[in-house]
């Protein structure tokens, strides 16, 4: 007779099992993992996460003859005010660091310029009735504590003053800004 028989090993008749529970040599270890975040104050620009080269919208004055004497605009992004959300807590401040013009424009705050050295002067605003300048330079507070869900609205206004003697053509100017929490 065979040692092997039907898959079991028969020594001097005696049936020797190899069958062993997997549970007898089973063993359970238990520990920890540490999990950590760390959040910072953080505020977004129409949408925009960046820190920098972001677009805070324009200033489009349109069209007008040289012989203008003011010309309103307010500075929009993709039709609306500007929107800056921030985090729970934080009072941003929105400031003009400057124009590529400014000093050019006499004793307005910036100009648009076209090229050929001649300036259209403009101010900026924070009320639609235009009477409070935002001088290059002076933080401006947004109203209220963002509460990280409901964007912030920093609406701003222009103004272009006409000048004798302006030649026709296209004028513009890029103005630096920061908004700081």
């Amino acid at each position: 007779m065979s040692k092997w028989q039907h898959g079991r090993l028969f020594k001097s008749g005696f049936l020797i099992p190899f069958l062993v529970s997997g549970s007898a040599f089973a063993q359970n270890v238990t520990g920890t993992i540490d999990v950590s975040i760390e959040l910072t104050a953080a505020c977004e620009v129409n949408e925009s996460t960046s820190t920098s080269g972001v677009d805070f919208g324009s200033l489009d004055f349109g069209s007008h003859s040289t012989l203008f004497v003011d010309a309103d605009a307010e500075v929009l992004n993709g039709g609306s005010a500007i929107e800056v959300l921030c985090s729970p807590g934080v009072t941003p401040s929105f400031q003009i660091s400057g124009g590529a013009n400014d000093g050019d424009s006499g004793s307005q705050n910036h100009a648009m310029a076209d090229g050929g050295g001649n300036f259209v002067p403009y101010s900026i605003f924070t009320d639609a009735a235009r009477t409070s300048v935002l001088d290059a330079g002076t933080p401006h507070a947004l109203s209220g504590t963002a509460d990280g869900i409901t964007p912030q609205t920093l609406a701003l206004y222009g103004r272009a003053y006409g000048q004798p003697g302006l030649a026709a053509g296209s004028y513009s100017d890029t103005l630096n800004v920061e908004l700081s929490f």
